[in-house]
């Protein structure tokens, strides 16, 4: 087999590719904390709650319509970074197959899937404020916690083919389907088949995941990854995603997120307390004070982001070592880490600071120096699935 080394040339455009999307991340998290203070600062909240009011009394229309209108302007704010990161940039730096039209079909889909959620989510805040004004924050994160349950276990099959085209892998990767099922039964983890999707359709980058919960749970492999990688980089690659099985990630990463959201939003509801006497408003159930809810949600994600990649960066260095010892092909892993470099263009040396602050993943070149010097025998992994 034929080792992908990484290339330099491509390192200095993924270089020059994140620079640019980390200025351009600064750039809208400034717009959106100027966005949100001034809502506060200048009584804009109490104008549209006061306006909302004239039209209707209900408290779930008075939610939706001050999220479609705080939210609306903010989306058309932000439009033009969005349309630069999201559809320039790539296209300037040769990752991108997508017409204008296409990329304008995502974005409006994605802004409707997320205000249906978002809605929902919003909608619960609110009500659960009403109904316990005291506890309501305990109540929201065990809500939230079946939300995310939920979603988990419906993204393979509802969530995703709205975006992507999902079909079985055909017979003339018989011999992938049929490496890549038994490396997941020697993990003990049961899945539904194995499928491809369209990213070619979008991206010239590649991916595969394990995704869903239970009976929805499935391997999927983006066809730039089918068309690009060997099937020994493929079956590496998916060793780390089953990994997470393995390990029990999954369960464990929602329950440490669920005992973050709890504390959020048991610190937003003292912020909440404050705010409400500061500001002027009635109460936190409040719809005026959304503003202050989303800044002090905000601003504990924000603090607190180091702290949860730190850790999704120690589960990420487990489950390279898992692939490299079940499949016992380091040096394929190497491979196949330096292909997703290249074709990616992923800087494979960030600067520490910046794999410190935002990296949920140790740098490429860290893993593929690991997958190097662990080269073993393939081994039986124990697991769950």
């Amino acid at each position: 087999m034929s080792v992908v080394t990484i290339d330099p040339d491509r390192q200095e455009q993924a270089k020059a590719y994140a620079r640019i999307n980390r200025r351009l991340a600064l750039v809208e998290l400034l717009i959106g904390a100027v966005y949100t203070l001034a809502w506060l600062v200048f009584g804009w909240s109490q104008a549209l709650e006061a306006s909302l009011l004239q039209i209707t009394n209900n408290d779930w229309l008075l939610v939706a319509g001050f999220a479609v209108i705080f939210g609306g302007i903010y989306i058309l704010i932000t439009l033009p970074i969005s349309y630069y990161s999201g559809f320039v940039l790539p296209h300037r730096f040769g990752l991108s197959n997508q017409n204008l039209a296409g990329w304008l079909g995502d974005l409006v889909k994605g802004l409707l899937l997320s205000a249906v959620l978002g809605g929902m989510i919003i909608e619960i805040v609110y009500a659960v404020l009403r109904l316990s004004p005291d506890w309501w924050w305990l109540w929201v994160a065990a809500i939230l916690l079946l939300f995310t349950i939920l979603l988990a276990n419906l993204a393979p099959i509802i969530l995703m083919p709205i975006f992507y085209k999902f079909v079985p892998l055909g017979d003339e990767h018989t011999e992938l389907v049929e490496r890549l099922l038994r490396l997941a039964k020697r993990a003990n983890t049961r899945v539904r088949g194995v499928f491809t999707f369209d990213m070619s359709r979008r991206t010239k980058a590649a991916n595969a995941a394990l995704t869903g919960l239970g009976n929805t749970r499935r391997i999927i492999l983006g066809d730039t990854l089918i068309n690009e990688f060997t099937t020994d980089e493929i079956e590496t690659v998916l060793a780390h995603e089953l990994a997470h099985q393995v390990h029990r990630d999954i369960p464990v990463g929602i329950l440490l997120e669920s005992a973050m959201t709890l504390i959020g939003l048991y610190l937003a509801s003292w912020g909440m307390r404050w705010g409400v006497a500061y500001f002027g408003f009635s109460s936190p159930a409040d719809v005026a004070a959304m503003p202050l809810f989303i800044a002090v949600m905000g601003a504990y994600s924000l603090v607190t982001m180091p702290l949860g990649n730190a850790f999704s960066r120690w589960r990420e260095r487990r489950a390279d070592e898992y692939a490299v010892r079940a499949t016992g092909n380091g040096a394929a892993y190497a491979s196949a880490l330096a292909r997703l470099a290249n074709q990616n263009l992923a800087d494979a040396e960030p600067e520490a600071w910046v794999e410190f602050l935002l990296y949920s993943h140790p740098a490429l070149s860290k893993r593929i120096a690991m997958a190097q010097s662990l080269n073993v025998p393939p081994q039986a992994q124990a697991g769950t699935g």
